[in-house]
């Protein structure tokens, strides 16, 4: 199921260590072949990691207000995800 989104920013460029506009859920992108998105928590250990097999490939990410994201060659916006019906 494809979801549905809201943008609520603006998109940034090979984001590194950036928390996207304090943004709680980001939609990230791979523009230059596969790539690793990597979030940090505050005291910049690792959270987690996902992988993006090709350019194109997009993933929506939940994360903490303070948590950053790393993308070495994609884009990264905040958004707000809708289910269904409902529309926050």
């Amino acid at each position: 199921m494809a979801a549905t989104i809201r943008v609520k920013g603006e998109i940034i460029d090979n984001p590194n260590d950036n928390n996207i506009g304090s943004a709680e859920c980001v939609h990230c992108t791979a523009t230059g072949g596969a790539q690793s998105v990597i979030v940090k928590g505050l005291d910049g250990g690792a959270v987690g990691s996902i992988y993006l097999h090709a350019v194109g490939d997009t993933i929506i990410i939940e994360k903490g207000k303070t948590d950053t994201i790393t993308l070495a060659d994609g884009k990264a916006s905040s958004v707000i995800t809708c289910y269904g019906n409902s529309n926050p």
